[in-house]
């Protein structure tokens, strides 16, 4: 029979999981397998700065951490897979896209996005959006281009009266 300390720890273990799952606007299954632990070290890196984490846990403790969420992911739990949880929805699914074309060892795999499970195309249409800021700077050239074509058009208008 298992040791009632490593079946507690696996159970904290189990509840941490579904609780960042529950807490994360985004999570990320994919395959990190063939790259080295200095590339796996800036990816943490990267995934730290967008205020994301990545994890990597026993296939068998996030299955039974998805089951209680009633989260069906176990075909995807197969392999060494890691875990980036987001507060962001879309930030985690970026960096993780934009760093598997550079190194070919990451794939991404499944996705829970706002508690839904998401399927590959749709990851990778949300990878393919502007960052906040990008977004940000479109609306405010939007923004700026009716005063600034007003001001065009005032000026040759006042050109034409000149002449």
């Amino acid at each position: 029979m298992a040791n009632v300390k490593i079946l507690e720890r696996k159970q904290k273990t189990v509840d941490e999981i579904a609780s960042k799952v529950k807490e994360a606007s985004s999570v990320v299954l994919f395959e990190y397998h063939g790259l080295t632990v200095s590339e796996m070290m800036e990816l943490r890196r990267k995934l730290k700065e967008s205020d994301s984490e990545l994890k990597i846990y026993k296939n068998t403790l996030a299955k039974r951490a998805l089951d209680t969420l009633k989260i069906d992911l176990n075909d995807e739990l197969v392999g060494p897979k890691a875990i980036a949880f987001g507060t962001d929805a879309i930030a985690p699914v970026k960096i993780l896209s934009d760093y598997a074309k550079k190194h070919p060892a990451l794939v991404v795999k499944a996705g829970i996005i706002d508690g839904e499970i998401t399927s590959i195309d749709t990851l990778k249409e949300l990878a393919s959006i502007p960052s906040k800021e990008g977004l940000l700077t479109m609306f405010a050239s939007g923004l700026l281009e009716v005063p600034r074509n007003f001001a065009i058009c005032v000026d040759l208008h006042r050109k034409n009266l000149e002449s």
